[in-house]
């Protein structure tokens, strides 16, 4: 009987391949030989698609950006629009942890977060915000998505009580904080988003010649 064709090698099969390990292992744990025994292929064969291990890391990244909703930003005025783009972009980054230090280093060339960034500051210059104020808040928004989805600060805390007993009278609870880790990690991001987003307002309504956005009732400082 004739041997059963591989499957064929892809662009797409390598990047799922790799996010799946990074995923479940780290970025320390991708690497090209692993990669390629991972898809039963000789490590050669990746360089086809991708030169360096980089290149591959990159394309991981921005397959994992591709999964932020920012439709928001073409049927919601642009207070809404950042805040439903910050829970988006927050979720899919907390689902993907370990791929937020690349995600860090900036855009470079990746073609979707590019575009992310392209709607984001589009919107916001439509809107009105002067050009350098949108840069602001793109990166304003972006240092808080991505610092929240690094780590958990619940999680942080030893869960000994005897650490914080004597030493650190304020902290005397601290050891419960892993037990309520969704809370506590989400209630700070909903927090943030909150006072940056009411501060915002309050910048857009200083800004000359500009009206207050539409904000849902209750909620306008």
């Amino acid at each position: 009987m004739a041997r059963p064709r591989q499957s064929l090698l892809t662009r797409e099969r390598i990047v799922e391949a790799a996010a799946t390990l990074v995923d479940a292992e780290g970025l320390e744990a991708l690497s090209t030989r692993r990669l390629a025994t991972e898809l039963g292929v000789r490590g050669p064969s990746l360089y086809h698609h991708f030169p360096t291990k980089n290149e591959i890391l990159d394309a991981v990244a921005d397959a994992v950006v591709a999964r932020v909703d920012v439709s928001a930003f073409v049927t919601h005025d642009w207070h809404d629009a950042l805040r439903l783009w910050a829970r988006s972009y927050h979720a899919v980054l907390c689902a993907h942890p370990h791929i937020v230090p690349v995600l860090a280093h900036g855009p470079g060339r990746r073609p979707a977060t590019l575009a992310m960034a392209d709607t984001v500051y589009g919107a916001l210059i439509d809107a009105g915000w002067p050009p350098a104020r949108a840069t602001h808040i793109g990166a304003l928004m972006r240092y808080l998505v991505h610092g929240s989805a690094l780590g958990s600060f619940a999680r942080g805390f030893d869960e000994d009580p005897a650490v914080y007993a004597e030493r650190y009278p304020h902290l005397r609870h601290a050891h419960l904080l892993a037990e309520h880790q969704h809370s506590v990690d989400e209630g700070a991001f909903a927090l943030g988003l909150d006072t940056v987003l009411t501060g915002l307002d309050r910048l857009y309504r200083s800004l000359p010649g500009r009206k207050a956005a539409s904000l849902p009732k209750g909620t306008r400082p």
